[in-house]
């Protein structure tokens, strides 16, 4: 155990001693339901992982069906596999000996990958049941491996550790416990352990394949409510639960002493920056600055910065309960001092509130931490914040943050803009719809947000920058153009692709010839709202792309720089995206951003030429606006977009993903999301996610934050010697 962890704990033992309260167990206990019933009735005690396979040398490899690959056996007792590429999932069948595996108590399968060979794979494993078709009656995940590096592959055979006695509907969370999961676990026949689609041969190979981990049946009957008064499940203890108001504020005690022999980096000017470095031109604002062939920030002392960031950072983490109020135990009274923490919403873009809004809200999180901090805890919330990430070896305040909090200018910040505007009305999107940037209200919709920073961030020396926009569907290289043609007349952005088609093709007749099309006149092809054929129009498909893409760019950058020159753009935090739209962000963005869930970054580069991925070509700097990792040891339901085993093992994760940023030459920051976990029971659109730094009741988790600090403190020094 690291040094400062133990201080950690140290400290939290000694505040706890002294508010006379006990620490929790760091092992799972049986709790009462609400009916004084076990709200577990089987224990983890005794169940051992189950061997599901066993490679040693009497194994029989002609039970393996293989497909487009080759196998043997290691000296160590591991099934080599050599895939080859003629086959789209080339790999190796593995079929339960007995016919089936009763896995009703486990929580996964997971395998330990090898990979052998010089070049990184992306293995697949397909737990089946019967009729497994690869959707249907089946679940796959994957591991993604640098040459000669090894992991190990988990899927998850039930979504959650906890299965409930029978079903009961629970609603408004992307995952929560259920009566049954995609997969029958008792019925599992095969696994299949394949890599899809791949271009080259690849060498790999797999060893100990088991069943693990343990499912809790919890009693339907008395499962309700679930969630205590401090926002955590009822159903479950786990290290760093909060039982009581005493326990809350003991911890708030130990951190602020743990907080003070931890006071940060060394080596840091006032914004973050390597003090002890080289000192290049100063500014007064921060800029980007290519040294060593590796772009950085300058801060505005003209020292090397790297944006180490956290989004999110805020207090609030509000949670719908209308229609779901006996899912939580002892909600505030209409007269209680925590009844300001109702409120209402209405922002539901999916999931069940999506056709139930407005609802009704409770914020649990800012109750804590009235509850931890006292009348004042806004202000003593901000502060801890800002103790907290200097301590972490954090530099950065990034999107979605509070201003109350990041304007006290301690800690350099990105802030947020966004607008509304008319909608390209073709478009579709996970989010909403494309921008019609041809349209006037798109300029102005801008200018106008702009200006309210005038009296804020613009001009700020601890501004870094602007994120304008958010995820926006950027599609495929000719969507937006398709989005345009099936838009009704009255669209700008139409009215415009019409212009230019006439200018290129002159009469409707050779558009049609190229087209195949069959318009009587170009009032038809602006009445029509059908798509063309994508092929045979392609190339002025393309051609209006590039140009919304290139006008939506230029237009933000125009707008900002009258508002604050010496900020910096950093794009639009492309979640989809395709070269086209990359380029044109490159040629108006001074950072072009991107929210990368995966598990490295490290070879992430932009576009070099048509259609050709990522390659070596755009010289320009990155940012990754969001990334995370999440686990199911702490009482959440859902790990996020990217899981790991535990927190010791999305600690590592963390560490690795950022490290993996510092040695990427073009890559200028990373920004986690985000500051604390999502309510267990999820915000408006479902997400309930195990993704903060901090739980529901402000408590850090000491695995990342310990992750952090090594990062922090090493960040110059390591990217300025990283080959």
């Amino acid at each position: 155990m690291r040094r400062d962890i133990c201080l950690f704990f140290l400290l939290i033992i000694s505040a706890l001693a002294s508010a006379g309260t006990l620490l929790s167990a760091a092992k799972d206990t049986v709790l009462l339901g609400a009916a004084g019933e076990p709200a577990d009735s089987s224990s983890a005690a005794g169940l051992q992982p189950l061997v599901l396979f066993d490679f040693g040398q009497r194994f029989d490899t002609g039970a393996v069906t293989v497909t487009d690959a080759e196998i043997s056996l290691s000296q160590a007792g591991a099934l080599c596999i050599r895939t080859h590429h003629k086959e789209p999932w080339p790999g190796v069948t593995l079929k339960a000996p007995a016919g089936k595996w009763d896995l009703s108590e486990y929580e996964y399968v997971a395998i330990d990958v090898r990979n052998l060979s010089d070049q990184s794979v992306t293995v697949h494993c397909r737990v089946d049941n019967p009729g497994a078709d690869g959707e249907k009656n089946c679940v796959t995940e994957s591991i993604a491996l640098k040459p000669q590096a090894a992991g190990k592959l988990t899927v998850n055979v039930f979504p959650v550790p906890w299965r409930l006695s029978e079903p009961l509907e629970l609603v408004g969370m992307r995952a929560a416990p259920v009566y049954a999961g995609k997969i029958d676990p008792s019925n599992v026949t095969q696994l299949l352990v394949f890599v899809n689609s791949p271009k080259a041969d690849h060498v790999f190979e797999i060893d100990n394949v088991i069943a693990g981990g343990h499912v809790q049946v919890l009693n339907a009957k008395t499962y309700l409510p679930f969630i205590d008064e401090f926002g955590q499940f009822i159903h479950k203890d786990w290290p760093g639960k909060t039982h009581s108001v005493e326990e809350l504020i003991a911890y708030g005690r130990a951190e602020e002493k743990e907080l003070a022999a931890n006071p940060g980096p060394p080596d840091r000017d006032q914004y973050g920056g390597w003090s002890a470095g080289p000192a290049l031109t100063a500014t007064g604002f921060f800029r980007v600055q290519k040294y060593k062939g590796k772009w950085w920030i300058v801060d505005p002392e003209g020292r090397l910065f790297w944006s180490h960031g956290i989004d999110c950072v805020r207090g609030a983490s509000a949670t719908p309960i209308t229609g779901r109020e006996n899912y939580f135990q002892n909600l505030s009274k209409p007269d209680s001092p925590f009844a300001k923490f109702y409120g209402t919403g209405g922002w539901a873009p999916h999931g069940y509130y999506k056709d139930h809004s407005p609802y009704k809200t409770y914020d649990f999180s800012q109750a804590n931490l009235l509850r931890k901090y006292g009348p004042d805890w806004q202000r003593a919330f901000a502060e801890i914040t800002q103790s907290r990430l200097k301590s972490w070896g954090l530099n950065t305040i990034a999107n979605w943050s509070d201003p109350e909090i990041y304007l006290i200018r301690k800690t350099p910040y990105a802030a947020t803009i966004s607008c509304e505007a008319k909608n390209l009305e073709g478009s579709t999107g996970y989010w909403g719809k494309f921008y019609d940037v041809f349209d006037p209200s798109f300029r102005q919709g801008l200018a106008e947000r702009l200006a309210k920073e005038k009296q804020a961030s613009a001009g700020d020396p601890w501004c870094i920058g602007y994120f304008v926009h958010n995820e926006l569907p950027w599609g495929d290289e000719v969507s937006l153009a398709v989005a345009t043609l099936i838009s009704p007349p009255d669209q700008p952005a139409k009215k415009v692709f019409l212009e230019d088609l006439k200018t290129r093709y002159e009469t409707i007749d050779k558009l049609n010839k190229t087209w195949g099309t069959q318009y009587a006149a170009w009032e038809a092809l602006l009445q029509s709202q059908q798509a063309p054929d994508k092929d045979k129009a392609r190339s002025d498909l393309t051609a209006f792309y590039t140009k919304t893409a290139e006008t939506y760019f230029d237009t933000i950058r125009q707008e900002l720089k009258k508002v604050a020159p010496n900020q910096l753009y950093m794009g639009c935090r492309f979640a989809w995206g395709n070269d086209l739209a990359a380029r044109a962000a490159a040629k108006s963005c001074d950072v072009v951003s991107y929210n990368r869930y995966s598990y490295s970054v490290e070879d992430l580069r932009l576009p070099d030429g048509p259609s050709t991925g990522l390659g070596t070509g755009l010289d320009k700097p990155v940012i990754i606006g969001e990334f995370h990792f999440g686990a199911l040891d702490r009482g959440m339901f859902h790990t996020g977009l990217r899981k790991t085993a535990d927190q010791q093992d999305r600690a590592a994760k963390y560490k690795d993903y950022v490290q993996g940023a510092l040695r990427n030459p073009f890559i200028v920051g990373t920004h986690w999301f985000q500051y604390k976990d999502q309510a267990t029971t999820g915000r408006g659109d479902g997400e309930n996610y195990q993704i903060g730094f901090v739980d529901i009741c402000d408590r850090p988790y000491p695995e990342t934050i310990q992750a952090c600090r090594e990062i922090g403190n090493s960040l110059y020094e390591y990217r300025l010697n990283a080959k």
